[in-house]
């Protein structure tokens, strides 16, 4: 099983619409490509949330071929749809991990 983890600090500025947009929009289009099998959003606590909170989106994929079929199809267009909603009001990054157990 691989974890595609995607950690995010949306300015506080866009924070309720960003999270209305990732619960509505974003991830229900991430997962209904196929690559995925589920999905977590949680919150961060114990950081600093000066600029705004911070998120991370967990997607859990099968194995590493479904993820580099999400990244090499489906994923860039997503992610500039995520810049043209909102622009340089958010940060971030991501991480590839393998589940051990």
């Amino acid at each position: 099983m691989i974890l595609y983890n995607v950690t995010i600090q949306p300015a506080w500025e866009i924070h309720e619409p960003w999270l209305e947009w990732m619960r509505n929009e974003h991830i229900p289009k991430v997962m209904a490509t196929g690559m995925f099998t589920r999905y977590s959003m949680l919150r961060l606590l114990d950081v600093d949330e000066t600029d705004g909170p911070t998120y991370a989106i967990q997607y859990y994929a099968e194995n590493r071929e479904n993820y580099d079929r999400y990244l090499s199809g489906p994923a860039a267009a997503l992610r500039n749809k995520t810049f043209e909603k909102w622009g340089d009001r958010f940060i971030a990054f991501r991480s590839l991990m393998e589940v051990v157990e």
